[in-house]
């Protein structure tokens, strides 16, 4: 077995998240959503410099979102199945994950066990 069979990739996100994972990136696309998830955010063409979305992703990323404005949702979306898929990936257990996405566990082992993916379950608190 080669070093890069044992190498396995990042859930795959879901088509209403990819304009942002195309421009942030997977990781900053899960703090961008727990950050502003569930809410309105107007992204604006040209974002001040101190915009909460500014300081979290950076102004030229914050461009980049509000030149593809057509493409995004006006309410964030939560996408907590698949947060929760990704930061298990990354390593998280069950307890910080539902920590973090302010949730149950057991909601997380749910989220968790239906996925198709094959993704790691772990029971560890």
């Amino acid at each position: 077995m080669t070093e890069t069979s044992l190498v396995t990739t990042h859930p795959r996100p879901p088509a209403q998240i990819e304009p942002y994972v195309e421009i942030l990136g997977v990781d900053l696309t899960v703090d961008f959503l727990l950050s502003f998830g569930g809410a309105e955010l107007y992204i604006g063409k040209n974002p001040g410099d101190k915009s909460r979305l500014v300081q979290l992703v950076g102004l030229e990323r914050a461009k980049a979102l509000g030149a593809i404005t057509e493409r995004l949702q006006r309410r964030i979306p939560l996408q907590k199945p698949w947060t929760a898929r990704y930061l298990s990936w990354k390593g998280l257990s069950v307890a910080e994950i539902a920590r973090r996405l302010h949730t149950s566990d057991v909601s997380i082992r749910d989220w968790l066990r239906s996925n198709p993916s094959g993704n790691r379950v772990s029971d560890d608190d």
